[in-house]
């Protein structure tokens, strides 16, 4: 093999393979060209690529989103989603396209022996979906699998009291990573099901997370859609969090779950819980933050009989 045949050889077996074929194809033309005329050939079609990459990806969605949905999909989804029959006919065809694209783009795993069954994905993105209304279409682009156990799972966890360091053994329900996983016990998720209205929510809650996450930290702050917003989203999500703090200290009954006091990422994905799950009450009680809620996720729950 001459040394401009392993050049080429080389340069084809490190491009991505959508890439591949085409310069398989234009072989024998690259093959009368100078080394340098081929590299910037080669450096040419890569940025092409790179640029037409989200135009490819939006092109291969939207062919997803208007695809027939299976009918053994949507007999899970009125099964397991009590609110579904609630949304209207324009967003009930917006979240069936969201989960085709979802269970396209994400894997699950199963662990510890749990067979994962359509039922177990389904339900899982059809929930999931709900947080993507309002022209959300990243589709939690930092999550590539779910991990899902049949009950909670155990983890060893370090703890720090009074300068020592503590490992325990911790039972979870779910829990999201800012890496590309995120965990989930699928008995957790059933009884969720069964429990719309009781402001606790495993799938709701691990995927706010991947909301908050989505720049690569964990702050209790989703990427808004205008810089102005981020001030106001500031403003009441930090009144709303310390003042649930100061109920949790003083044993003060709330509509939002205790544990939202643990830090300002918890407290944003418990009201993402709430929200969805008691918006009456949390409208009721904590309206501005309703309010910042329902413009952030583009749906107002209120309306919902579930």
């Amino acid at each position: 093999m001459s040394f401009r045949s392993q050049i080429y050889a080389t340069l084809i077996v490190r491009l991505p393979k959508h890439f591949q074929p085409l310069f398989t194809s234009l072989e024998p033309l690259l093959s009368t060209l100078t080394l340098a005329t081929i590299f910037s050939v080669v450096v040419s079609v890569i940025a092409i690529g790179i640029l037409c990459y989200p135009l490819l990806v939006k092109w291969q969605r939207d062919r997803l989103m208007a695809k027939q949905f299976p009918k053994s999909w949507l007999s899970i989804i009125e099964s397991n989603l009590s609110i579904y029959k609630s949304l209207t006919s324009e967003q009930q065809k917006e979240l069936l396209g969201y989960i085709q694209v979802f269970l396209k783009e994400k894997q699950f795993i199963g662990c510890l022996g749990l067979q994962i069954t359509e039922e177990i994905k389904v339900t899982i993105a059809a929930i999931a979906c709900l947080l993507l209304f309002g022209d959300r279409k990243t589709y939690f682009p930092n999550l590539r699998s779910v991990l899902v156990y049949p009950h909670a799972y155990i983890v060893n966890e370090l703890i720090m009291n009074s300068y020592v360091v503590e490992e325990r053994r911790v039972a979870r329900l779910g829990e999201s990573w800012t890496r590309d996983q995120l965990v989930l016990s699928w008995e957790q998720i059933q009884q969720d099901v069964l429990n719309w209205k009781d402001g606790h929510n495993v799938i709701l809650h691990e995927f706010a997370h991947q909301l908050d996450q989505e720049d690569g930290q964990a702050e209790g702050v989703p990427i808004l859609p205008r810089v102005l917003d981020y001030e106001v989203w500031k403003q009441v999500m930090s009144a709303e969090y310390l003042q649930l703090c100061d109920r949790v200290e003083n044993g003060q009954k709330t509509v939002l779950d205790n544990y939202g006091a643990t830090s300002p990422a918890e407290f944003f994905a418990v009201a993402t819980e709430t929200f969805f799950e008691k918006p009456k009450q949390l409208n009721q009680k904590h309206e501005v933050l309703y309010e910042l809620l329902q413009r952030y996720y583009r749906l107002d729950p209120r309306q919902w009989q579930n």
